[in-house]
């Protein structure tokens, strides 16, 4: 395998990693899968019982809650106003402060959607593939659409 699973990382019990994955300084429940090319980076959580597709980013501030599915090539964004340079000098970690985003308990992200940070997708929500979501995804809804918007809602029971 060529994984590069650096320091800090905390994986449950029977955790499967594919090739190609950049872990550091995140954590992964049981009996999650994390398929090739993935990067989860620090400060980000993963539940039991995901399943995180090939080639998606989850950066630091997200935090995956129990039985999601994310699907393919789905990119987490973490800086509302993302820049190079601050006062013409490459920006440190001092120049811009992380906003979490939630993925609630049994919620589905669909292949290349992104989700904008500040968020809260609710639980067994499905995220449309192709989907933008830059507001809260109400629990037990369906969205899709760039900006993602509710095509379906149901009752949580």
């Amino acid at each position: 395998m060529d994984n590069q699973i650096i320091n800090n990382v905390e994986m449950g019990k029977n955790v499967m990693i594919f090739n190609f994955v950049n872990l550091y300084g995140c954590k992964i429940g049981d009996n999650t899968k994390v398929g090739s090319f993935v990067e989860i980076q620090k400060n980000a959580t993963i539940g039991k019982n995901c399943k995180i597709s090939s080639h998606t980013f989850i950066c630091e501030g997200v935090h995956i809650e129990d039985n999601v599915f994310i699907g393919h090539n789905v990119t987490f964004i973490n800086d509302k106003y993302p820049r190079s340079t601050t006062n013409g000098k490459l920006q440190t970690e001092a120049d811009w402060k992380v906003v979490e985003t939630f993925v609630k308990e049994g919620a589905s992200i669909g292949s290349s959607a992104t989700i904008l940070c500040g968020v809260t997708i609710g639980e067994n929500a499905i995220v449309g593939a192709g989907a933008v979501v830059t507001k809260d995804v109400p629990p037990g809804s369906i969205v899709a659409g760039v900006p993602a918007h509710v095509l379906k809602l149901e009752t949580v029971t």
